[in-house]
């Protein structure tokens, strides 16, 4: 006979969890995903929202080779997000940061100001779901 412990509040908290984290690792690879194949792409289709500067950019392939890479890891990180929540952290705040100074740009750049409709409030709604999905608290306990 199996017994069960803990609290009711507990086990109820351990089955949200548990629910949030199918959640969190399928945003994870589609995160990654994303940061991997749909920066450039988006930069192609809409370089007024996703491409900083005009014509030729070395800032956009330095960008996309960050971003790739974060993508690889988030992908890794999506097979057991728990015990990667200091990337997913990183990530996160990470996102806000570069969307803030990016939004603060494009107010003061009127030729950037494709931005604020583009990455800018992607980026935020990016830190925003990982963020409402990553476990706080127990940080590396399965």
């Amino acid at each position: 006979m199996k017994y069960v412990t803990g609290t009711l509040e507990q086990r109820s908290v351990d089955m949200l969890d548990t629910g949030r984290a199918g959640y969190l690792r399928a945003a994870l690879v589609v995160v990654g995903l994303v940061f991997i194949f749909g920066i450039y792409p988006l930069s192609v289709v809409w370089p007024s929202g996703w491409a900083w500067g005009q014509g030729h950019s070395h800032y956009l392939m330095m960008i996309l080779g960050v971003y790739a890479t974060l993508g690889v890891f988030l992908l890794l990180a999506s097979k057991n997000p728990t015990a990667h929540t200091s990337l997913i952290w990183f990530t996160v705040w990470s996102t806000v940061v570069h969307a803030v100074i990016m939004g603060g740009q494009a107010l003061t750049d009127p030729s950037e100001r494709g931005h604020l409709v583009g990455d800018v409030p992607i980026l935020l709604a990016v830190a925003i779901a990982l963020a409402a999905l990553t476990p706080r608290g127990r940080v590396g306990q399965s």
